[in-house]
């Protein structure tokens, strides 16, 4: 998507430090962090709600959820982590290309 952010970042246009890459998502530090560790773990297709999911971004998000509990330990995450992904305008989702926030680092307070 042309004005969308994280495809800037993806596509190199806009410079981000990456922790994590493949060919089929990046992870990087959110820059609003809300955690000790907060990181986003951003699919490289483009999509915006889950509303829009049919097999083949089931499989990138199934993918994106499999990677994470593998490289967990090298961002710091061993002694657990929440995940969220905010969808819309009230669930909090402010740039609309899906995307999962990992936080961790410290205890964090329930919900």
């Amino acid at each position: 998507m042309e004005n969308c952010i994280f495809c800037k970042i993806i596509g190199g246009e806009i410079p981000s430090p990456r922790l994590y890459e493949d060919d089929k998502m990046i992870v990087i530090r959110d820059i609003e962090p809300k955690a000790k560790l907060h990181y986003l773990c951003i699919p490289k297709t483009h999509f915006a709600l889950l509303d829009e999911m049919d097999e083949e971004k089931s499989e990138i998000l199934k993918y994106c959820f499999e990677k994470i509990a593998q490289i967990k330990d090298s961002l710091g995450l061993q002694d657990g982590y929440r995940i969220i992904i905010n969808q819309g305008e009230n669930g909090g989702q402010t740039v609309h290309h899906l995307h999962i926030h990992l936080l961790g680092g410290e205890v964090l307070g329930g919900f």
